[in-house]
């Protein structure tokens, strides 16, 4: 009997050890099954695998970034991603512990697959959270993408993320891998990458974002469709995961407990700032540097060092700018403050018991249904339906149908957008109302623009009024007749003049009819200095200047001024008949404030590629126009303007009580009480369409232009209608606002005097009084020749 209970225990003993031997040979088949598929993964036998050079600089669009002179971006080019990488050294602690805290706690233990996770959640099927590390999530992200839901898919994936995660962890710091991960994240509403999300979302850098500001945007990680902060989508569900984010901070000791519950009971504090093509500072500049851009891209030598054109839209150039942003801020400030004030005038107006043609004056129905008809040909609407091959009739017929539209308006002296049903036809009358402006702003000694303002909303006004548009210019143009007829004839500011009307013949200089003009005041008795005749804009001393000299040059001065509208060489461009931009006025005027040297505008200093590599250095181009003699006695000359004349003398008055009324509807904070130095010249032309004030210290030029987008719409009188009302109060916000500005170096100096000047200058202007007219409504000049 013991001998067969001793067989019976070998027997289980040998059936024990086959279960042992069985389960050893399934445990490294199992270990051998994974390193394969690991393999076969890493082989891309599951699909395609990035290899060491897509791992060194993964794909990934990249935003084109235009920087400001004082280091700001003030815009960017892109199509799909709005994406500017930023280095972990821009990202703040709070951040980055706020990541860490709430994806992925052991991110510095491990090297890309967090063991305890993984098993953590395979044991609980995923109920006490995922396992994906911050690695896992960068490769996801980069390189494998979303799967199908598919069961198989998702398996493939996990495995993927897990292979492209250990490279990652072996090609990359962890510090890299986390700011890969913060930049390529799309926060929503073009906030790709922190950099785009920090200043879309906080309207700052992420070196920056306080505490609760960095917890939100880790939030976001977790679906930010779902959890997007703007007031129209989930402000509350966002406020949520923000408190958890703070939560996971406390729980990691990253945080206090005080500083939790504190910080919980806030709200977000957005300061929402989208970032679009037509939103944002400097627009109408962003639109003009694109066709910059473009031009530049497409020459031969500008190419990628694979042959490649440049994409300004995905290969994450650098553009760096002369726009300062805080002048372009105050520039456009000045701008937002005085339009609205301006236009609440205007519309007072036109209102229909006082125009019945409102806004056009001097019109027949006839007259301003063809001037509608021309505008509907030329709108873009019109060259829509023609390319989806709508028939003539059947547009005209659309613009007649009533459709749901946002169109802009100014609500209580802030620009707004408002939602109506309106007949094209009838939008179309209604922007025709709006009156606009055109400013830019340059130094003089280096030709670096510093703010362009080419209207006062780039969505609903994409008409650049600064180097698209053109306007008969007025009085601003007088300057050149002195200039050539001092540099000519050697006049002297404290010459004297007959102020009697002159008539030139007909034919003598290209007229085909007597050309006379006159005074804005009706007075012909007595003489002026030229100082005065320029400061009281008095149209018969000018009138006898292009007497003495002739047109053509007055024209060729202009030409060498940096004009390149055509000018025709007739008398009358005396008094402003030429069509001409801001951007050619301020430039030709800035040739006065450096000497007779004129600088063609810069607007770019150089490019660089994503690297830094500089692609673009820009050369200066100057020229020697005028002696340095002749440049400070017309500076000389435009300073009697703001002295004495009644129009720029606005610029130091402290009040004027017979104007009080129409002082505190439209002009715009004054008074100014300038006391510096300053050479302008204001200029009103034909039946009050444009207004225009050109201003000059001694390193910086600027010149603003108001007026409708017809020449038919316009103040009925010239009390209203003159640059001196329209566009001098947006020169004196502006100054007054970069003077105030301790930062920036504006200049309150006078101008310097040649040291060999020979022409006499020592002559005052007089008083307002004794001065003739202020400023030239051109009405009183034949403009068909």
């Amino acid at each position: 009997m013991a001998k067969k209970k001793t067989t019976q225990s070998k027997t289980e003993t040998l059936d024990y050890s086959k279960y042992v031997r069985w389960f050893w040979i399934l445990f490294l088949c199992g270990i051998l099954a994974n390193v394969l598929i690991f393999l076969f993964a890493s082989w891309g036998f599951l699909g395609d695998m990035p290899d060491y050079t897509r791992l060194e600089n993964p794909e990934t669009n990249l935003a084109s970034e235009i920087i400001s002179s004082d280091d700001k971006t003030i815009g960017k080019f892109y199509f799909n991603d709005n994406r500017t990488p930023i280095g972990f050294d821009d990202l703040p602690k709070n951040l980055v512990d706020a990541l860490v805290a709430t994806e992925d706690v052991r991110f510095y233990d491990h090297s890309g697959i967090d063991a305890r996770g993984t098993l953590r959640a395979i044991s609980s099927l995923g109920s006490s959270g995922g396992a994906s590390t911050i690695s896992q999530q960068v490769s996801r992200q980069l390189f494998v993408g979303v799967a199908s839901p598919n069961t198989l898919s998702r398996l493939t994936q996990k495995i993927k993320e897990w292979v492209i995660a250990i490279r990652l962890e072996r090609q990359y710091t962890k510090e890299e891998i986390i700011a890969m991960y913060f930049n390529i994240y799309d926060f929503g509403n073009n906030g790709d990458g922190i950099r785009s999300a920090a200043r879309i979302y906080f309207g700052k850098e992420p070196k920056d974002l306080n505490l609760k500001e960095s917890a939100m945007l880790v939030g976001m990680f977790k679906n930010s469709s779902l959890y997007n902060p703007i007031p129209s989508r989930n402000p509350v569900g966002v406020k949520n995961r923000r408190n958890v984010v703070l939560a996971q901070m406390a729980k990691y000791d990253y945080i206090t407990q005080e500083v939790k519950d504190s910080l919980q009971k806030t709200e977000l504090d957005l300061n929402f700032t989208p970032e679009t093509h037509s939103q944002g500072i400097a627009t109408y500049f962003r639109e003009y540097l694109r066709g910059f851009m473009k031009e530049w891209a497409n020459k031969e030598g500008n190419r990628k060092p694979d042959g490649s054109k440049y994409d300004l839209y995905s290969d994450g150039l650098k553009i760096f700018t002369t726009i300062d942003s805080r002048m372009q801020k105050y520039a456009e400030d000045a701008v937002a403050q005085h339009m609205p004030r301006l236009q609440a005038e205007f519309d007072n107006q036109n209102t229909p018991d006082r125009n019945k043609t409102a806004p056009f004056l001097e019109l027949d129905n006839a007259e301003i249904k063809k001037l509608l008809d021309d505008g509907m040909k030329r709108g873009e609407r019109w060259r829509i339906l023609k390319d989806q091959g709508k028939s003539e009739k059947e547009i005209r017929a659309s613009f007649q149908k009533p459709t749901e539209m946002r169109v802009f308006k100014w609500i209580d002296g802030k620009a707004s957008e408002v939602d109506t049903v309106m007949k094209p036809i009838d939008s179309m009358r209604y922007y025709k109302s709006f009156l606009r402006p055109g400013m830019m702003s340059m130094d003089p000694l280096t030709g670096h623009v510093k703010a362009w303002v080419g209207g006062m909303n780039y969505k609903h006004f994409q008409y650049d009024m600064v180097n698209q548009g053109a306007r008969q210019v007025g009085s601003t143009f007088k300057p050149f007749v002195y200039a050539t007829a001092i540099d000519q004839l050697q006049f002297s500011p404290c010459d004297s003049f007959p102020r009697t009307q002159i008539t030139i013949e007909a034919n003598k200089y290209g007229n085909p009819e007597p050309w006379t003009t006159k005074n804005s005041d009706g007075k012909y008795s007595g003489k002026q200095t030229l100082k005065d005749a320029l400061a009281s804009s008095t149209n018969t001393v000018t009138a006898r200047l292009m007497n003495e000299i002739g047109p053509q040059p007055v024209v060729e001065m202009a030409k060498k001024l940096g004009i390149t509208s055509d000018i025709l060489p007739v008398p009358a461009i005396a008094l402003g008949t030429a069509d001409i931009s801001v951007y050619e006025m301020v430039a030709a005027y800035s040739t006065f404030a450096n000497k007779g040297v004129y600088n063609k505008p810069v607007m770019v200093t150089r490019i660089e590629d994503k690297n830094g590599t500089v692609l673009y250095q820009f050369a200066p181009e100057s020229k020697d126009v005028l002696s340095e003699e002749v440049a400070y006695v017309t500076l000389n000359l435009m300073e009697g303007v703001t002295q004495a004349g009644s129009s720029g003398g606005r610029l130091r008055s402290k009040g004027v009580d017979k104007y009080n009324v129409m002082y505190r509807e439209v002009m715009t904070g004054y008074p100014y009480e300038l006391d510096n130095p300053i050479a302008g010249k204001t200029g009103t032309t034909q039946n009050q369409s444009d207004g225009w004030f050109m201003g000059i210290v001694p390193n910086l030029v600027t010149g603003v232009w108001v007026g409708a987008e017809d020449r038919a719409a316009h103040f009925r009188s010239i009390t209203y209608g003159q640059g001196a009302t329209m566009a001098l109060p947006i020169w004196g916000l502006y100054m007054k606002a970069c003077y105030e500005d301790k930062t920036l170096d504006v200049s309150k100096a006078k101008f310097d005097k040649p040291a060999n000047l020979k022409i006499n200058v020592d002559c005052k202007v007089k008083g307002e009084g004794d001065l003739g007219g202020d400023e030239d409504p051109e009405d009183t000049v034949d403009f068909d020749f």
